[in-house]
């Protein structure tokens, strides 16, 4: 079933999206440097509100904060119910990239075309829970899929194995539709799955502890960067 998948891969650079969840919050400023100077391609911010996942994380002026030092892009991922009310706003305090979760959508592609509206990439995370299929009839639209190797909320869980068959069908799915979007991994990322997440089709690895965690964060980066 997935023939096509594997025998078409394409040589391309991926790119690493640390996620700046997992950074020190004392010193953030000193690890937005870190980034700038690694080969960091995007930075990736979690926006949590403690209601559609167990956790609370940081808002607007953090954002805007880490915008004014960031000298890449910002993909901000929205762990929020009621994502559509706050578009406008995720624009204005700098997110390059605004990701939405399927779960928390009622109207899906409306919320797509507002972002899009606002100037924006747009991409959709899926929970571990949730079919790929679900975003048959929304993919062409999307220039990311995100696919949750945990549950959200927290940083630091394992990685789950059903991720690679879900890059799989992913990877199907854009090459059925004939859709441009590129698939992240967000997750349990790190230097023992990031090779094998490559290989069967993934553009992005979005890593925190295992680039946050580690003695030698640019290398860790580095090391995600050179498989």
């Amino acid at each position: 079933m997935y023939l096509y998948v594997l025998s078409n891969i394409k040589d391309m650079s991926h790119l690493v999206a640390p996620s700046i969840l997992a950074a020190d919050f004392a010193h953030l400023a000193r690890d937005v440097d870190m980034l700038n100077k690694s080969k960091a391609d995007r930075i990736h911010v979690d926006v949590m509100d403690g209601v559609f996942v167990p956790n609370i994380s940081f808002g607007f002026p953090v954002i805007e904060a880490i915008k004014k030092t960031a000298q890449v892009p910002l993909d901000v991922h929205l762990m929020i119910v009621e994502p559509e009310r706050y578009i406008e706003r995720f624009q204005i305090v700098g997110a390059n990239t605004l990701i939405i979760h399927i779960e928390a959508c009622k109207h899906l592609h409306s919320t797509v075309q507002k972002i899009k509206q606002n100037g924006m990439g747009v991409g959709v995370a899926v929970n571990p829970h949730t079919a790929i299929c679900n975003l048959k009839d929304i993919i062409r639209d999307l220039d990311q899929v995100l696919i949750m190797s945990v549950n959200p909320g927290f940083g630091g869980q394992d990685f789950i194995e059903h991720t690679f068959q879900k890059i799989l069908k992913t990877k199907q799915l854009i090459h059925e539709t004939q859709s441009k979007a590129q698939i992240g991994v967000d997750g349990g990322v790190d230097s023992s799955n990031a090779q094998r997440l490559l290989k069967i089709g993934a553009n992005i690895l979005v890593a925190g502890s295992s680039v946050f965690k580690s003695d030698n964060p640019t290398q860790a980066i580095s090391d995600l960067k050179d498989f």
